[in-house]
């Protein structure tokens, strides 16, 4: 397809034709790729198409951002991906043609009609833990008639302080309303999930009674797109558990649920200079009103702050969170885990979890390469806080990664070593 279209290119040229023949790839893959000259600037770009009134604000701006800027098809290609991704469709097609101001051209992204039945795989979660071992969390999601649906399997010993193991299932629909632009500006949300709960003996020897077998989850939500880089997401979690011998009850934690995220993106990988920010605010408060058996409030904020200069990239995290009240084992803190205090154990630091945490972050990469440093600490007491720190190093190829990282304290140092994706 590259020869072919230098060809037609050359051709044009020599007969003195001022126009850039127009390119469709049927399916952007590694097979066809999208070939353009990059000495042509955007006049506009437009997506059309089946199922083109669920973009996202986010996605949608991104593809408005290509106006003005010059072509560059490595762009094209992974907006296309996003797009197909996002929508869940089989094939998205992308054309450029000349614009109405000389060396300028206009680009379209096509959404074609797939068999809404298609199904899609993702393993969101394959990590091994040189001290908590493996995890794992695969699913397969479908569409049918704009909703979505999504089944999935999880062993995971790193998120929290018990390895829980089940299934989830979910349906999601986004498109409810729209604003006068088509924009998408409310959608629901129903989560299920189903976990069988196993306890290292660092948790059970501080604290049998508030250890469980099983665990279900019930998450009805509504998603709010407040503005472009704002969306609100609130309703209700309904949770059972199953308290392990000599009790042996079933309790309830029922509560409200609400989380204000923000994003926002400056710049693209063909950029020299990309940079990327977020942060989200998330409340659980569990109330007798809901007939629920304890009663607190859970506070958590994120935040980020990511900056690529060539090859070099900075990343700045930043986690702090209060619980008022007695929450159980699930909702309380941790550290210590493939994502905060690398480094350390969680069952060294707090095998109950805490109620208050902060924690921060720094990661640097130049190519395949990375290193981090994290700090934070972990407490129910004033007098409890102690700040720990870790720091360490690894390659990271695409989802891929591998690292090492020691803790900094008196004694022997036991490095912890970890390897996996998407964590």
């Amino acid at each position: 397809m590259k020869m072919l279209l230098l060809i037609s290119f050359v051709a044009g040229s020599l007969m003195g034709q001022d126009l850039l023949p127009q390119v469709q790839a049927a399916a952007l893959t590694e097979e066809h790729p999208l070939n353009v000259n990059s000495r042509y600037t955007v006049e506009s770009v437009q997506v059309i198409g089946w199922r083109v009134k669920r973009l996202s604000d986010a996605l949608r701006a991104e593809i408005n951002r290509m106006a003005g800027e010059k072509l560059d098809h490595p762009r094209l290609e992974s907006l296309a991906l996003e797009i197909k991704s996002e929508l869940h469709v089989g094939e998205v097609t992308v054309s450029v043609a000349k614009g109405a101001i000389p060396e300028s051209v206009v680009v379209t992204f096509a959404i074609q009609r797939s068999h809404e039945q298609d199904v899609q795989l993702n393993v969101a979660k394959f990590l091994y833990h040189s001290q908590l071992g493996w995890s794992g969390e695969g699913s397969a999601t479908t569409s049918i008639h704009g909703n979505t649906f999504s089944f999935g399997l999880v062993s995971d010993a790193d998120a929290q302080l018990e390895r829980f193991a089940g299934i989830r299932a979910g349906f999601e629909r986004r498109n409810l309303c729209a604003d006068r632009l088509g924009e998408n500006r409310l959608g629901v949300r129903f989560n299920f999930a189903a976990y069988h709960d196993q306890w290292n003996s660092a948790t059970l020897e501080a604290s049998p009674e508030e250890t469980y077998r099983t665990r279900t989850v019930f998450e009805p939500q509504a998603m709010i797109q407040l503005a472009q880089p704002l969306e609100l997401d609130f309703g209700f979690r309904i949770s059972r558990y199953r308290l392990a011998a000599p009790v042996a009850n079933t309790e309830s934690s029922n509560a409200v649920v609400t989380t204000l995220r923000y994003h926002q993106r400056w710049g693209s990988e063909s950029d020299e200079v990309e940079q990327e920010a977020g942060a989200s605010y998330d409340l659980t408060a569990a109330t007798r009103l809901l007939s629920s058996d304890p009663e607190y409030t859970r506070h958590t904020v994120n935040a980020n702050y990511k900056v690529r200069k060539g090859r070099n990239s900075l990343e700045l995290v930043a986690l702090a969170g209060k619980i008022s009240g007695l929450a159980p084992l699930f909702d309380r803190f941790v550290l210590g885990n493939a994502s905060t205090l690398r480094g350390w154990s969680k069952f060294a630091l707090d095998p109950l979890g805490g109620s208050r945490v902060v924690h921060g972050s720094l990661n640097y990469a130049y190519r395949k390469f990375q290193a981090f440093y994290d700090i934070g600490a972990i407490w129910d007491r004033p007098q409890q806080r102690q700040t720990k720190q870790s720091a360490g190093v690894g390659i990271k190829v695409n989802r891929c990664q591998l690292a090492v990282a020691f803790p900094f304290k008196s004694g022997p140092i036991d490095p912890v070593f970890y390897a996996g994706m998407n964590f």
